[in-house]
């Protein structure tokens, strides 16, 4: 990965340089002898996911955020993963599945991510070992068209949990809308909605169909040069949901280090893997900078907003900091 290519002017893709890479190398783990609980707060484990599973305890885990390759030809960085037929990709599925099931306490909460084609073969592995609660499908806006078909444009999440004891905050992830057609009662008061500097907004319950998540693109400062790179705003939804602040929050594919970085801006402790270096490196800069830049496009006040709605979510967090000033 060259983060030494020229770009343009205001391309803010996060990049490593010679410095940082050296730096961050050395806080990256390996695991050659099983490990306690206690050892497992606030880190990047630098290891193929095989490898290092067998090391770590049982029942650590309080959400499980996974977004394993799709099954499709890919190369991320130095590593490719080939296509496979669905049977080979359902026994792949498993083979890292049924390791991870035993790190999750009893109430743990599972989020796994995967596209339409990936989605049954995942579906029936997932369903193995976990209740399934729902499936989430969120709409992607970028994506090439195609002339003989559908433009691919979405992507799903199955969501499931370990048993029936599971905790759900469906107050964390509600959704701030703006209202086009205001509706007024008999009095004339407003139905479900309020006035605000920034217009007529609503307030509503949050459902498995997401349109209001951006790809993280090169204006964008969470952007990096992983391929497969997910939002943070789609990764805080489910950590609030699914979550309490102080929970542990395990990855096992990191990538760029999404999940604990937004882990770590919501109060909750992380565990990630990641085998490539360079990306592991990149995950530990996303966790240095959110410690002075805590915020998430997309939520802001308690909320989370609609895209392309950045001046409300602006004046909301203005709002907030006031509020918060003694």
């Amino acid at each position: 990965m060259n983060g030494d290519k020229q770009r343009a002017p205001n391309n803010r893709t996060l990049v490593l340089s010679a410095a940082e890479r050296h730096i961050y190398r050395q806080k990256l783990l390996k695991f050659t002898q099983d490990v306690s609980c206690q050892a497992l707060e606030n880190i990047t484990i630098c290891q193929d996911v095989m490898a290092a599973l067998p090391y770590l305890p049982d029942s650590f885990v309080d959400l499980l955020i996974v977004d394993p390759p799709y099954n499709r030809s890919k190369v991320f960085n130095q590593a490719i993963f080939n296509h496979r037929s669905p049977k080979d990709y359902e026994t792949w599925l498993d083979s890292w599945m049924s390791q991870v099931v035993r790190l999750l306490k009893p109430n743990a909460s599972a989020y796994i991510c995967c596209d339409w084609q990936s989605s049954p073969p995942v579906y029936s592995v997932f369903t193995k070992y976990f209740t399934v609660r729902n499936r989430i499908t969120w709409e992607r806006e970028k994506g090439r068209g195609a002339k003989q078909n559908w433009k691919n444009s979405s992507e799903d999440i199955w969501f499931g949990t370990r048993s029936e004891d599971y905790w759900f905050d469906v107050d964390a992830v509600k959704l701030k809308r703006r209202v086009l057609a205001p509706y007024r009662d008999r009095n004339g008061e407003p139905k479900d909605w309020q006035t605000t500097n920034q217009g007529k907004f609503r307030i509503t319950h949050p459902s498995n169909l997401w349109t209001d998540i951006s790809i993280p693109f090169w204006s964008m400062p969470e952007n990096t040069d992983h391929p497969t790179q997910k939002p943070e705003k789609l990764i805080a939804k489910i950590i609030l949901a699914s979550s309490q602040p102080g929970d542990i929050v395990f990855d096992p594919f990191l990538g760029s280090g999404t999940t604990s970085v937004v882990a770590k801006k919501l109060n909750r402790r992380y565990v990630g893997i990641e085998m490539d270096e360079e990306y592991a490196c990149i995950a530990e800069k996303r966790l240095d900078l959110a410690t002075t830049q805590p915020a998430i496009q997309g939520y802001a006040g308690g909320y989370f907003w609609e895209r392309n709605s950045l001046s409300s979510q602006q004046q909301a967090t203005r709002e907030q900091d006031q509020s918060n000033q003694p």
